[in-house]
């Protein structure tokens, strides 16, 4: 069985072919004017002269081709992109969770405690294209996904990971102002801290960070320059963070309102447009049914910042006053009212991390999130705080390691419940 042919060779016979056909049209149609022999050496001129562009455009194609790598079906180029992570994990005592901790889990003395695991299903793939001139403006296309959709029950357990989509995007940019529909994070809770340990869900999840990845329309509006403002409107999915059933699934308590989440923020930037300062404030609005069927509001007030100083240091971090914030990614320690599951719980929570990057190969940081019902709500989790530091080193090409310690620690009505979380984490990106 003959292997098929490369589309490198398929072109460079193509150019063969062209070639010879080129020649064979020069010997068989010599021009009239001139001698005979003149004529045929012109001809045969023209021709290679002819040839010669031929075989420069398609070596362009050849080249454009290669570069893109990928082509669809509309012959627009499209950029794959990911990283591949294994993560070696420890958790000193129970948790939600064991590769990617959030909360520590109140369970009696004597009873399971803690362990050590491997995974790679915080391994992220991406895909991007870009056509311009489209509606007048630039449009960007893009998915992300990941392998932390859950895992199928078998004896493989977590290294029979499930694909989920984290985001999938499609903007279109004026310059000014850029309207995008699809899956994205929260507008008023769009930044999360650097960590190679909590990819599947990032850092201070339960713990102050508003993250979870809803379908949204948005649309922005925004200056230009050195010192850069602009506003933002949101609707987004109503969602009320309960778990879903396995396959099937209905409305959730958010959805049964039939009210849409609204979101907006403004912001002002300075700096490098690329690499600049930005501080941004918020408001959440929404509604949630309690357990009686009577929808209560979900608000909250947000400010977020991310500030570059000295070159080589930058904090960034995210704040928040609201209540029934479960649906936006574990506001409430993952619950939207009291433990009478009527009274809307009300909280108040957020996280920063500082990060240093003494070169392009190294990255050393810490932070610290937390999250605070209201006790006079009767919470279920009275509070929950992460602390974490973290080192990322890249050595060569594209190899990344990382290091993470994490202290979790929760407080129920009885005491506080802490976690020590330790992980290692190596890969590669494309």
């Amino acid at each position: 069985m003959q292997k098929p042919r490369s589309s490198t060779s398929v072109t460079h016979s193509a150019l063969g072919a062209a070639l010879l056909v080129t020649l064979v049209t020069a010997l068989a149609n010599p021009l009239r004017a001139q001698t005979p022999e003149q004529r045929r050496l012109d001809s045969l001129q023209l021709r290679l002269e002819d040839a010669e562009a031929m075989l420069e455009m398609l070596q362009q194609q050849l080249a454009t081709e290669a570069e893109s790598g990928v082509r669809t079906r509309s012959r627009v180029g499209f950029e794959l992109s990911g990283r591949v992570l294994m993560n070696v994990f420890t958790n000193n005592k129970e948790t939600n969770n064991a590769d990617v901790p959030m909360y520590r889990k109140q369970v009696p003395d004597g009873s399971l405690k803690g362990g050590m695991g491997m995974s790679v299903r915080q391994t992220v793939l991406g895909g991007a294209l870009t056509v311009h001139d489209v509606l007048g403006g630039t449009f960007t296309g893009d998915i992300d996904v990941d392998f932390f959709g859950g895992q199928v029950p078998s004896p493989g357990g977590r290294t029979f990971p499930l694909l989920r989509i984290r985001t999938a995007r499609a903007t279109i940019d004026w310059g000014r102002s850029e309207l995008m529909l699809g899956q994205e994070q929260p507008l008023v809770s769009g930044l999360n801290p650097l960590s190679l340990a909590s990819v599947g869900a990032p850092n201070f999840s339960y713990a102050g960070n508003l993250w979870l990845w809803l379908p949204q329309i948005r649309y922005s509006l925004r200056s230009q320059g050195a010192l850069r403002y602009g506003a933002q409107a949101a609707i987004l999915a109503p969602t009320s963070g309960d778990p879903a059933a396995v396959f099937a699934t209905g409305f959730d308590n958010a959805e049964r309102t039939g009210v849409p989440f609204a979101q907006a923020r403004v912001h002002l930037g300075w700096g490098d447009e690329v690499e600049g300062a930005e501080i941004g404030v918020g408001y959440h609005s929404g509604q949630v049914n309690n357990l009686a069927e009577e929808a209560q509001p979900s608000t909250a007030v947000t400010v977020d910042f991310l500030i570059p100083f000295f070159s080589m240091f930058e904090i960034r971090g995210e704040a928040f006053s609201g209540q029934v914030l479960a649906g936006l990614g574990g506001g409430g320690i993952g619950h939207n009212f009291g433990v009478d599951t009527l009274t809307p719980l009300r909280t108040v929570g957020g996280w920063a991390q500082l990060n240093y990057r003494p070169s392009p190969r190294w990255l050393i940081g810490a932070g610290y999130g937390f999250d605070d019902p209201n006790d006079d709500d009767v919470p279920q989790l009275l509070l929950n705080a992460t602390q974490e530091f973290h080192v990322h080193w890249r050595p060569s090409g594209p190899l990344v390691f990382g290091l993470e310690w994490r202290s979790t620690r929760t407080r129920y009505a009885a005491s506080d419940y802490p976690n020590t979380h330790i992980n290692l984490a190596f890969g590669f990106e494309f």
